[in-house]
């Protein structure tokens, strides 16, 4: 597989509301070989994903702005700007963002393919912007996480 060098602009790249959160794919399977897959995220204040692993890549954040308190199996980690967290594969975990302000980060999966289960678990952002809350069909993300090597494991811390 061949790929070329190429410049996203920060309007740039197929963006997703998944899970009430705005996913902006940087760079894909299809531009890393498949090795990488780089999406930056705005999550709403106070958004926790239900607890879940990763059964194919480790998962890592490297924080832009806001806060996020992230739990992988028995450790917690309170992150903000400047910061990056590892998440390995395998390992359930979960994050919640803080109450103040709007998380914004880049995800970074290796190997690639994350961007599959965001388009597929997602709708296209035709807005860069964040929505009212979108409904989640717990079924749609179950079946979506299933075939995209993520197990869903519980809900979200506190609920």
């Amino acid at each position: 597989m061949s790929v070329s060098p190429y410049l996203r602009r920060p309007d740039e790249g197929e963006a997703y509301w998944f899970l009430g959160n705005l996913v902006t794919i940087k760079a894909a399977g299809a531009q890393t070989r498949d090795q990488l897959t780089v999406a930056e995220f705005v999550n709403p204040p106070g958004f926790a994903p239900p607890l879940h692993r990763h059964q194919l890549e480790d998962e890592m954040f490297y924080v832009l702005s806001g806060t996020a308190r992230f739990h992988c199996a028995d450790q917690t980690f309170e992150a903000g700007p400047g910061d990056f967290v590892l998440l390995p594969v395998g390992l359930a975990h979960t994050f919640t963002v803080g109450a103040d302000e709007p998380l914004r980060a880049l995800q970074l999966t290796t190997p690639g393919g994350f961007e599959r289960f965001a388009a597929a678990a997602g709708v296209p952002a035709p807005e860069l912007r964040l929505p009212d809350p979108l409904p989640i069909d717990p079924a749609a993300l179950g079946h979506a996480a299933a075939r995209n090597g993520i197990e869903l494991l519980g809900p979200p811390p506190g609920r």
